[in-house]
């Protein structure tokens, strides 16, 4: 059984006890959310799309951790102008766990 589910703003496909890293979501670690905009279900063979969403699936997890990611450098140059510029960004993920797919 797997589910491909809206969560903050990006598709993904997840099943019951996978681990991933999705942006930065609202709440303390260990603490269960649920996500309702599951655009297709997958059970047993059976599917079901949804139009936008499917009526009545949730798919619930839970935090993990809070962490940032790598660390990108954005260098801008205009040659010959003795123009540089160097920044740094890490964006903020969090870890959660899908517990469970209910339909």
């Amino acid at each position: 059984m797997y589910a491909i589910v809206n969560i903050a703003g990006q598709q993904f496909k997840v099943a019951k006890d996978q681990q991933l890293f999705v942006h930065r979501l609202q709440g303390d670690e260990g603490a269960s959310i649920e996500f309702d905009n599951v655009l297709l279900a997958e059970d047993g063979g059976k599917f079901t799309i949804g139009a936008p969403t499917v009526e009545g699936a949730k798919v619930s997890a839970k935090i993990l951790s809070h962490l940032k990611g790598d660390k990108v450098i954005v260098f801008k140059k205009k040659r010959r102008k003795g123009y540089k510029k160097k920044n740094g960004h890490r964006q903020q993920f969090t870890k959660i766990e899908i517990t469970g797919i209910t339909l």
